[in-house]
């Protein structure tokens, strides 16, 4: 056909089509004439009525931290924003100079309409100006949204301040804490998973000393630590001693942990792994990205604390390096006593807040509030967590399926996971199908640890001096810590230390806490 033809083709179909069109419309004012139940001057006006505008998609500005390296392309925002009708300006900064970007962004009333934290720490942090009225309350509003409606009344109440609702929670499991280690290291030297924390001391000495990569020289540690007291190893191994979970009961009063027996037995532990050479020995200054990558390049054979379920990264990494390297999670490590505890979290590992320096009215929170309340319907909520189906998932026996291509979600997805409100219960998002062994044990792993929990007693109660002055005065034992477990302080100066926590303000902490404790 030539293109005069297919213009004058085009032409005359656009000509029947208009023609159609009206005699449509006549068809429909005569039928709506004939309706005994409506005059025909209101049908003709409702025929000639314009078509209601689309609802403006809401703007939001987001900061959050990134647990990656690279920050994600939109592939993803953009099909959350058409799923939710908004426009979304993310602002991504690393994990680990995070608290800092925050603590800045505050300080000069810079921070953006909705401001996730980076953990629990972060969130006592902000406390204080919680309470001094700088963010917006949002308990009140939870009932006009269904699904943010959904969140767990036990999880939100650890989240109040003066108990009043803030913050909405990413939930997280209640203790995923354990062991990655190299079982085909432990198969070599035919050491089995550590039942208890003695076993536990000698297969890192086993993995420094025995040359569990068989490369005939001496180039492997045993333990990979980084610098973080809660979600590296210290605290998990501390609660496997039998260490309160941040504060525990003694002579019928609550005392902080570095008051318990079990806080120096932890400490002692790990003295002597540095000493022995069995850890790296720069742990207190060691970032997680580079403890990560001293364990997936094939030097360390154990990585303990975190999330057990980081075993899928670590194995995907590892296996580059080294192609018949095999991980498996434990977790059941007996302390001295022979008892098992794992401490546990408040059910959440992040919130949420919203600046009144930057949400200008109640409306505005509705509106950012109602994107919140969308992003926790499965569409959104899989979208985000596990990306887009056929491209980074696949759904097999209704649970997700990862796909093999682990830098692409790494990429263009894990930004997004991580900030993803509620979990699977409250917000119908696919559980994950788990493939690897060691990733299917550490699922199994993680109810079992639950069933030995130990839960922080002061989770839901508030002291105003913690909320002034904790943080600070935590450096103190933190430091402390550190420097015990360096050699550079005895036990009657780790204690002066504490004593020196309790006079510039623990003291009071103390009174506080078992003042509401005891209510």
């Amino acid at each position: 056909m030539t293109k005069k033809s297919f213009t004058l083709l085009l032409s005359s179909l656009l000509t029947l089509s208009m023609l159609s069109a009206c005699g449509g419309n006549n068809n429909n004012e005569a039928a709506a004439t004939k309706d005994p139940g409506a005059s025909t001057g209101t049908n003709t006006a409702a025929a000639t009525e314009p078509a209601a505008e689309p609802e403006k998609p809401t703007e939001i500005k987001i900061m959050l931290p990134l647990n990656t390296t690279d920050t994600p392309p939109d592939t993803i925002k953009t099909e959350v924003e058409k799923l939710t009708n908004t426009k979304l300006t993310y602002q991504f900064f690393p994990a680990d100079t995070y608290e800092e970007k925050l603590n800045s962004s505050f300080a000069t009333g810079s921070l953006p309409q909705v401001t996730y934290l980076k953990n629990q720490t972060t969130f006592l942090q902000m406390k204080e100006a919680i309470k001094d009225g700088q963010f917006w309350e949002i308990g009140p509003l939870l009932s006009e949204f269904p699904n943010l409606n959904k969140l767990k009344p036990e999880i939100l109440n650890n989240t109040k301040v003066d108990g009043k609702l803030y913050t909405l929670y990413i939930g997280r499991p209640l203790a995923r804490q354990g062991i990655i280690y190299r079982k085909d290291w432990a198969d070599k030297l035919g050491l089995a998973a550590p039942a208890n924390t003695d076993e536990l001391f000698a297969m890192a000495k086993a993995f420094t000393e025995q040359d569990p990569d068989g490369n005939g020289v001496k180039d492997t540690i045993g333990v990979v630590d980084r610098n973080e007291l809660v979600y590296g190893a210290f605290k998990t191994v501390s609660s496997w001693f039998g260490t309160p979970n941040n504060w525990g009961e003694k002579d019928g009063q609550l005392a902080p942990e570095f008051t318990f027996p079990q806080y120096f037995d932890t400490m002692d532990f790990f003295k002597n792994l540095r000493d022995g050479g069995y850890m790296n020995q720069d742990f207190a200054a060691t970032s997680k990205t580079d403890a990560v990558n001293m364990f997936t390049s094939g030097k360390a054979g154990l990585y303990i604390g975190g999330s057990m379920q980081d075993i899928d990264t670590l194995n995907k990494d590892l296996i580059k390096n080294v192609p018949d390297a095999v991980l498996d999670t434990h977790s059941m490590v007996a302390g001295p006593d022979g008892k098992f505890a794992q401490w546990m979290i408040p059910g959440y590992n992040n919130v949420v807040l919203f600046p009144k320096s930057a949400v200008k009215d109640e409306a505005e929170l509705k509106k950012i509030l109602a994107f919140f309340d969308k992003m926790m319907t499965p569409e959104v909520a899989n979208l985000m967590y596990w990306g887009i189906e056929g491209t980074h998932y696949t759904v097999e026996d209704g649970k997700a399926k990862p796909t093999d291509n682990k830098e692409l979600i790494e990429r263009e997805v894990k930004g997004f996971k991580d900030s993803v409100i509620g979990e699977y219960e409250t917000n119908g998002m696919y559980q994950s199908l788990n493939v690897l062994p060691g990733r299917i044990h550490a699922e199994e792993l993680v109810l079992e640890n639950v069933k030995v929990g130990v839960a922080d007693p002061t989770a839901a109660l508030d002291s105003a001096t913690y909320t002034s002055k904790g943080v600070e005065l935590q450096q103190i034992i933190t430091d402390a810590t550190y420097k015990y477990m360096y050699g550079q302080l005895d036990k009657a100066g780790f204690e002066k230390e504490v004593e020196n926590w309790k006079s510039r303000g623990g003291a009071q902490i103390i009174e506080e806490y078992n003042a509401v404790y005891k209510k």
